[in-house]
């Protein structure tokens, strides 16, 4: 989009230097895997570790557990030869694990654990039942945890079941399925808060009580909650419980089912039928829901399905003297994308939100825990049956190293009155800063309903009205028209650059989480600077050579034409289509090569990616969620080119 308020001339003269800059620079920008180092962990000749969850010992020793049961203590666990020890075994799908005052504590299906070493031999003496609570059998009665709050007790999330004939909806076949529980020391179980789905990623930041959740039935996408006692964070299959004596809030099922259709229908043989998305069928969002159902939480921060992640895992904590300029942010591991987001979080009104921001891809296997070592080094353990993840192992141990060397990068994205200040970790070029076509804002939000997962929807486009730039390049404040209260807003930078040499960001778009806007005073508008905005597929350099020769950009494709390589990377990642399928490898779904040997129509094509039908591709263990939202004009080319694959 051009502003012609200054000579037509210099405008296009700007335009072809921009393309040009663009192809100078661009290419030179450093990308994450030039700062942060995946290391494989050696591991003895077959030891399969299908990780589950990680602890570091007070002595540097690093606790390993497995889903198969097995406990190992790892001695020098960030040398060439690090030394494993089986410490126990004979456990039942343990997904966490810690260490607390001499013992390790993990959650196996239906029990918090304590393990002891007794004798100073190497090996657990003593297997204790710290609590349990009750298991029907169910394949998906997963458990996790557990991890230590300030007054000592533990924190443990629960999975719901899934059985027939409504095999796609999340129950609680037994008590506290779909919940978060506090057990107590002395083993007394505090049921804690409920709407818990699969609850995969438990956590204490900032010494209060976290867990991210995965897209599915009532779970729009995946995210990062803040739970604080009597909290309702969505799923109602928990809710069966909440006429026990001891639960701390009292929604029931039946009055959740008033306000959120449940789509109970059955055809005409009285079988259940699946809900499906609807594009034109009215819906109401999680936050209108809130104002009936006044006990539903919010997420502090959506996770956007494809893009940050389609089954997240694990929240860490950096500690504040680690990592450089990332010192006290979050980070949050994906299994089926095999990578990790970092968070950064703020309190506004006293809520948490915040933005999510890609940090590190390119894992082997699904990424499950995360620990820190003393020298900086972040374990990374991984695992993918049954689950199915992006990097090709089944498991996993592995280490990110960073280089201690600064990316350029958004360090924080913090919300105005009436739009975002940016602050970056190495001062920006100001010509491109204050260039409103550096910047492009969009936002949307989610359906609530008992489909598995929702697309965006209520997109919106946000006018860039202002932006002011600080002395020291540092921090950038951009106002916004139409700041959306309960919408994702999607920020882009893709014409900023360093002041330095000219580098691009390492990564272009954070996505905030709006829940609150803040009060204060607003940014006094300046008339507005005269680049061209920039596009996902034309990025503005900071500066226009002397000499700038160009040529023209290339056209979009029209008809039935095949897109060029270069139109069809954007319309994959601006559609998400990258987070699950590769051109000719197998990812999370299957390779477009396989694909175009179906020898489906574009058209057909289209029809799929609207209403997938996984029943078609039985050896990928995810589902594709329908994507009404991709426009048919686009879906249409990514389609052709698909067929030209063949």
């Amino acid at each position: 989009m051009f502003r012609l308020n200054f000579p037509f001339k210099s405008l296009i003269l700007n335009s072809l230097a921009i393309g040009l800059s663009f192809s100078l620079f661009a290419q030179e920008s450093p990308k994450e895997e030039d700062f942060f180092k995946i290391l494989k962990v050696p591991v003895p000749e077959g030891y399969l570790l299908e990780v589950g969850g990680l602890t570091m010992f007070p002595n540097g020793n690093l606790g390993v557990a497995t889903r198969r049961g097995d406990v190992f203590v790892v001695e020098n666990p960030t040398s060439a030869r690090p030394y494993f020890r089986k410490f126990a075994f004979g456990l039942h799908e343990v997904l966490g694990l810690a260490y607390h005052e001499g013992s390790l504590y993990m959650v196996q299906r239906g029990e918090l654990t304590k393990l002891t070493d007794l004798n100073s031999d190497g090996k657990a003496d003593l297997y204790q039942t710290v609590a349990s609570w009750p298991i029907s059998a169910n394949y998906h009665e997963y458990s996790y945890g557990p991890k230590i709050t300030p007054d000592g007790a533990f924190i443990v999330t629960t999975n719901l079941a899934f059985e027939s004939p409504e095999w796609w909806r999340g129950v609680s076949p037994v008590p506290y399925r779909g919940w978060t529980l506090k057990i107590h020391p002395d083993g007394r179980i505090e049921p804690w808060a409920t709407g818990m789905r699969s609850p995969a990623g438990p956590g204490i930041l900032h010494g209060e009580v976290f867990y991210t959740e995965n897209q599915g039935d009532y779970m729009a996408s995946g995210g990062l909650w803040h739970l604080e006692k009597g909290d309702f964070s969505g799923n109602p299959g928990g809710l069966k419980w909440t006429g026990l004596p001891d639960s701390p809030l009292k929604l029931k099922a039946e009055d959740f089912d008033k306000v959120v259709d449940p789509m109970k229908i059955k055809d005409a043989n009285g079988r259940f039928i699946k809900p499906e998305n609807d594009v034109n069928a009215s819906f109401i969002t999680l936050a209108e829901a809130k104002k009936s159902l006044p006990d539903i939480k919010l997420p502090a921060v959506w996770l956007p399905h494809g893009i940050h992640g389609i089954s997240n895992s694990e929240p860490l904590m950096i500690p504040e003297n680690f990592w450089g300029p990332f010192g006290g942010q979050i980070l949050i591991g994906d299994q089926g994308q095999s990578k990790i987001m970092r968070v950064m979080l703020e309190k506004v009104n006293g809520v948490y939100q915040g933005a999510s921001i890609d940090f590190r891809s390119g894992f082997q296997s699904g990424v499950l825990r995360m620990v820190f070592a003393s020298d900086q080094s972040l374990f990374v353990g991984e695992t993918n049956r049954g689950w199915g993840s992006a990097g090709d192992a089944n498991e996993g141990l592995q280490r990110l190293v960073w280089n201690r060397e600064i990316p350029f990068e958004m360090r924080t994205v913090k919300v105005k009155p009436d739009g975002f200040e940016i602050e970056f970790t190495k001062p920006v070029d100001k010509k491109s800063a204050e260039n409103l076509g550096s910047y492009l804002v969009s936002s949307f939000t989610y359906k609530y309903f008992p489909v598995y997962g929702s697309p965006p929807v209520r997109l919106m486009e946000h006018e860039i009205l202002g932006v002011e730039v600080s002395d020291d390049g540092r921090k950038v404040r951009i106002a916004v028209k139409d700041l959306q209260q309960f919408h994702v807003h999607k920020i882009s930078l893709p014409g900023i650059r360093e002041a330095l040499n000219s580098h691009e960001l390492v990564h272009i778009d954070a996505y905030y989480t709006l829940n609150e806007i803040p009060s204060g005073e607003t940014m006094a508008i300046k008339p507005k600077p005269t680049l061209v905005q920039a596009t996902a597929s034309a990025k503005p350099a900071p500066s226009t050579p002397k000499s700038a020769v160009s040529s023209a950009p290339n056209k979009p494709t029209t008809g039935s034409a095949v897109p060029s390589e270069s139109e069809i990377k954007v319309l994959l990642a601006k559609n998400t289509c990258t987070a699950c399928h590769q051109k000719d490898k197998k990812q999370i779904g299957p390779a477009y090569v396989d694909v175009a040997k179906r020898n489906y129509t574009p058209e057909k094509i289209v029809e799929l990616i609207y209403n997938p039908q996984p029943e078609n591709w039985p050896d990928y263990a995810t589902p594709m969620a329908p994507m009404p939202h991709v426009p048919r004009e686009e879906a249409l080319k990514i389609a052709r080119w698909i067929n030209s694959l063949k």
